[in-house]
């Protein structure tokens, strides 16, 4: 199935995510956790990226990484391929650990790393598995804080925001975390609005894009409901009707999913094309993306409307 090719850029900053599959949990005991440390402070060395931050939940990993001149995708798959061979030994058992590839989001770092570094450090705290940021052990938050030191995490460029002083900057990134605390979900960080690889401005889109030397796609919301119209049988007019029909509901978060994930269209402009306002639409897309991981049927469906879309462009 085609795919969008990884973006290598040379000092880039990405935001990856690793997630169980279906839903289970990667880490099983504390043994597992520090195996985990060890394996990226290993990749540090070996593969000559760089933590910025990191976020070890119960079924997803959040990490904020510096590509070095290796390309990260091998690090990365080092990384998958020798924590999951561990489990596998230690429960005596066979298969994926992950699901499928993970998601690495290149980002734009003078507008979103310390953000970014924010939004990860909180992720307990919008779980609910903590209500104090600093009691939850398991990601580089205390750190940051000066109450655990890991020789592989790299600090100096955030808390060097905020101050020339160790006790300087590290107030000040406190207060900077405190006033993130009632921050929510925020999907860009997920994947970009125009390109679900990249977060960051046309200019600095352009010169990611022209890293691959290629361009992004030329294609059109339209193009996009008439073929997923065809593929459910259904016409645009009932595409549009304020019924709940199932099969509509369903083709109008594909044609969502599919505009987000090909970056050829705002979920504005969907919106406008089915009758529908952005919110709903993203919400439906949410749902999607919620379902394509549970019913494999739907989510192969979608994948190859997609990856005809990019063939064909």
């Amino acid at each position: 199935m085609a795919r969008k090719p990884r973006i290598h850029l040379p000092g880039g900053l990405y935001h990856v995510i690793f997630r169980g599959n279906g839903g289970q949990s990667v880490f099983l005991t504390e043994d597992d956790r520090y195996r985990f440390y060890l394996l990226l402070q290993e990749g540090t060395c070996r593969f000559g990226y760089r933590v910025h931050a990191f976020c070890l939940m119960t079924n997803h990993i959040h990490i904020a990484l510096q590509a070095g001149d290796i390309p990260l995708s091998r690090g990365m798959h080092n990384l998958s391929f020798r924590y999951t061979r561990w489990i596998n030994w230690r429960e005596k058992r066979t298969g994926h650990l992950f699901q499928g590839r993970y998601k690495a989001v290149l980002i734009d770092g003078d507008s979103y790393l310390l953000e970014l570094i924010r939004y990860i450090h909180l992720n307990p705290v919008r779980a609910g598995m903590v209500n104090d940021h600093e009691e939850y052990p398991w990601s580089s938050h205390r750190s940051y804080l000066g109450k655990e030191f890991l020789p592989w995490l790299t600090t100096d460029w955030m808390l060097g925001q905020f101050g020339k002083s160790a006790a300087k900057a590290r107030a000040g990134y406190r207060t900077f975390v405190l006033d993130g605390l009632g921050e929510e979900y925020r999907p860009e960080f997920h994947g970009g609005r125009e390109d679900s690889r990249l977060l960051g401005n046309d200019s600095f889109m352009d010169k990611c894009l022209a890293s691959l030397g290629g361009i992004p796609l030329r294609l059109t919301t339209q193009e996009i409901v008439d073929k997923v119209c065809h593929v459910y049988n259904i016409d645009e007019a009932t595409l549009k009707m304020q019924s709940q029909q199932r099969v509509a509901s369903e083709a109008r978060a594909v044609i969502g999913w599919l505009a987000r994930e090909l970056g050829c269209a705002t979920l504005s402009d969907v919106g406008k094309l089915v009758n529908r306002d952005a919110g709903s639409i993203s919400s439906s897309v949410s749902r999607l993306s919620y379902r394509m991981q549970e019913v494999k049927e739907l989510a192969d469906r979608v994948r190859l409307l997609k990856a005809a879309f990019e063939e064909a462009t």
